[in-house]
């Protein structure tokens, strides 16, 4: 199967919190095409761009998720401004009298982490704000969003990572801050399972593998057409997968009545699809972490066969 099917989630409402593009519009539209009625929020519009200074905006995204059979509502929002986030979850208690996910996918720091830098030289300004887009707004978003998300039963917070915590445990992720960053996260959604869990609701971290976004593939020079072609550079990407594969993972998440099982644990794209049955939108069903453990982190050449 693809992902849910279509109106699987016809009754379902949610937030995307760092939607504009990305693992974020990636779930929004899976989300969406599970006939969810979305919310997506980002500070990226069509009149204002954010220091990313990308041409994604939140508005595309809200329509994506329309054109994929579900009801996209843009919000611009800066998630490191409380009142803002707090008028969001109001519009949505007004609107909908309820939240059932929410996705944590703030990010925004592509452009301030600095490879293999210690932290004695690493920029300050750079790591603390990173520190504050990664960490600080999923906590301001989650502490305004889960007073409404509990207002009923069955609730889902995914709070969105790099890596998996068993893999996180063991690896050096790009620099101190940047591996604070990731793995804090991890702690989060491990903290709001103990809060949330006993109070009907069920909180997950969740990690795409390496995921051809928007601005990975402008990096290697391709799109998502000929993508194969940057294998010649890094063969390794030949285990990539699309934005959407996570979001297909976080719809079965939605979806899932049992989904209360994966309360407070570290999942993965990869792993999930295994368990549900969805695939990547061209009939693939990566697994980066596994592969990455096996095959990239040993020095092996790159072989995908098993892994996709």
């Amino acid at each position: 199967m693809s992902g849910p099917s279509e109106g699987t989630l016809r009754d379902t409402v949610a937030l995307v919190a760092g939607a504009t593009r990305g693992a974020g519009r990636g779930i929004a539209v899976e989300l969406g095409a599970a006939g969810a009625t979305v919310y997506v929020t980002g500070r990226t519009t069509r009149e204002r761009r954010s220091e990313y200074d990308r041409p994604e905006t939140v508005e595309d995204t809200a329509d994506l998720v329309t054109a994929a059979g579900g009801r996209g509502i843009a919000v611009p929002t800066d998630h490191l401004v409380p009142a803002e986030v707090e008028s969001l979850v109001t519009r949505i208690a007004d609107e909908q009298g309820r939240l059932d996910v929410l996705v944590n996918d703030i990010w925004g720091a592509e452009k301030l982490f600095e490879w293999d830098t210690p932290l004695w030289e690493h920029d300050l300004d750079n790591g603390r704000r990173m520190l504050r887009l990664a960490v600080e707004t999923h906590a301001i978003t989650s502490h305004h969003a889960l007073p409404l998300l509990l207002r009923r039963p069955g609730g889902l917070v995914v709070e969105m990572t790099d890596g998996t915590a068993e893999y996180n445990r063991d690896t050096y992720r790009v620099s101190f801050f940047y591996d604070l960053a990731k793995s804090s996260v991890l702690r989060m959604a491990f903290a709001l399972g103990h809060e949330l869990g006993p109070r009907g609701a069920t909180a997950v971290a969740l990690t795409p593998g390496w995921m051809r976004s928007e601005i990975m593939l402008e990096t290697f020079g391709v799109t998502e057409e000929n993508w194969h072609d940057a294998e010649e550079h890094e063969p390794h990407f030949a285990i990539s997968e699309t934005p959407f594969y996570v979001g297909r993972a976080v719809a079965a998440l939605a979806a899932d009545p049992e989904r209360a099982r994966w309360n407070g644990q570290s999942l993965s794209s990869g792993q999930l699809a295994r368990v549900y049955g969805f695939t990547d939108r061209d009939g693939s069903r990566p697994d980066a972490w596994r592969y990455l453990v096996e095959v990239q982190d040993k020095g092996k050449p790159a072989d995908t066969t098993g892994y996709r």
